[in-house]
């Protein structure tokens, strides 16, 4: 599975879920129940280099302002729903996570911003489909800490300056 193969069940799980998290986990399932579970990994593969990718200081603070607060369970929750959003808001939120006041057309705090089980779906599939547990995708695993310079998520004045976009669409 290559890139856009990847990106193109993000879509259309999401489409076809009409954004709703939880359907989009349920349909991308059912999607790679489609495939081979060789094709399931390299999808999981794909998945968890995005959502490690994802684990920056910046993106935690773009969180933090969409979610008025994210703990770090919440903020990886976040990644899944971000990566689920599809490339070009991922790409987007990834390289310029203030961006994202303006990728996002709506945003919900009861509905958005919670992907847990997206972060799961290829788990779920390889299991179903072969009865054992999904082997080690033999990639590195995620820093320790987020990549970037520490932002105070405490200190309103820093989020207003730091993420000037995301803080007068979601919180003012």
């Amino acid at each position: 599975m290559d890139e856009t193969e990847f990106w193109e069940l993000v879509d259309a799980s999401r489409e076809a879920a009409e954004g709703d998290p939880e359907e989009q986990a349920d349909l991308l399932v059912d999607r790679l129940l489609q495939l081979d579970p060789e094709m399931v990994l390299d999808f999981a593969r794909h998945f968890e280099a995005r959502y490690n990718r994802a684990y920056t200081w910046d993106l935690w603070g773009a969180a933090w302002v969409l979610l008025d607060g994210a703990s770090d369970d919440a903020f990886d929750f976040f990644r899944c729903w971000l990566i689920g959003q599809g490339r070009e808001v991922y790409e987007g939120a990834v390289h310029d996570p203030d961006s994202l006041a303006d990728l996002l057309d709506d945003f919900d705090e009861e509905l958005d911003g919670d992907g847990e089980d997206l972060g799961y779906a290829a788990d779920e599939a390889y299991e179903q489909l072969t009865g054992v547990v999904a082997p080690d995708l033999g990639i590195p695993p995620a820093a320790s800490e987020p990549a970037g310079t520490p932002v105070d998520f405490e200190n309103e004045r820093v989020l207003a300056e730091r993420y000037p976009k995301l803080w007068a669409r979601f919180r003012e």
